[in-house]
């Protein structure tokens, strides 16, 4: 048995030597074979004492098996309190806890989940979403009951003539939701900012694809451009070998599949043949009459010039 560790106060004696007791609560608790040796005793108060055993489970290194004991005033016999497995000074422990808003990547959002944002996000920011006013043509605007109002006016009185109000053909509301503005909250300053430096350190000019590119994407024929104040800096790339095919990129990257970086010449027309080696002419296999006649006569005129 091990040597009492004291604290504050010395250890109950019949407490401090109860370790076979402890020892049989902890195999009783734990699987077989995994607890150790007796590494110490603790005080924990009047007559109460854990006994500390070594942990030999996989995956569970410095961790120790404690077992508390207790003796009532003026008994004789040592009680069970409770059995339970602590880290130890050295014990290997699972990482800190980290919310799941922290722990979230770019990539990790799958089909299915849902990624909500937090009221005072820094990336957004109030917009105008025209919802606290009607449209002109809603029943319940103020303009609508006012021309209604005119038009019964008018109806009432006799022949229907000019109207006294004049219905507007538009808002500051329909004109947002023309320009696609009408969003409750739409990216700050900020958002704008942090997007950039993120596009910018994916497909940038500092890459090494941008640095060994012939040329940038500001005059690449596959560039798409985007609206925006991020327009003026970055677009989409349409080229499908490129290795930024539908990405935003910036307008100072570049790759090798530049539109104007290698145009392939046009191949040259030949020219047509001096010969012409598909057509087949036909050949006698033997000398023609003719052909002998005349071959005939010259032989005898050169038998003359001999002569």
């Amino acid at each position: 048995m091990s040597a009492a560790t004291t604290r504050s106060r010395t250890p109950d004696r019949l407490c401090a030597e109860a370790v076979d007791i402890a020892r049989a609560a902890a195999e009783e608790a734990a699987a077989p074979g995994v607890v150790g040796e007796h590494v110490e005793t603790v005080v924990e108060g009047d007559r109460v004492v854990t006994h500390l055993f070594e942990c030999k489970e996989f995956g569970y290194r410095g961790w120790r098996w404690a077992v508390t004991v207790a003796r009532a005033s003026r008994a004789k016999y040592v009680t069970l309190d409770e059995v339970v497995l602590l880290p130890g000074s050295d014990a290997l422990l699972a990482p800190e806890w980290v919310p799941w808003s922290e722990r979230l990547r770019p990539g990790d959002l799958g089909p299915g989940d849902l990624l909500p944002t937090e009221s005072d996000d820094l990336r957004l920011e109030p917009g105008f979403s025209g919802e606290d006013t009607p449209p002109p043509n809603s029943p319940v605007s103020a303009e609508m009951a006012e021309l209604v109002e005119a038009e019964d006016a008018e109806v009432s009185a006799g022949p229907v003539g000019e109207l006294p109000i004049v219905p507007t053909r538009g808002s500051i509301a329909a004109v947002a939701e023309e320009l696609g503005l009408r969003r409750a909250r739409v990216l700050s300053r900020y958002g704008l900012h942090v997007a950039a430096d993120r596009w910018e350190d994916t497909y940038g000019a500092k890459t090494p694809m941008a640095q060994a590119a012939p040329s940038t994407c500001v005059s690449c024929g596959f560039l798409c451009p985007i609206g925006g104040s991020l327009g003026q800096a970055f677009g989409v790339c349409a080229n499908e070998f490129s290795p930024a095919d539908g990405r935003v990129v910036s307008l100072s990257y570049g790759c090798g599949g530049h539109s104007e970086a290698a145009v392939m010449p046009t191949p040259p027309r030949p020219a047509p043949p001096v010969i012409d080696e598909t057509v087949v002419d036909v050949l006698p296999l033997r000398p023609s009459a003719d052909a002998g006649s005349v071959g005939a006569v010259a032989e005898g005129a050169d038998d003359l010039g001999h002569s």
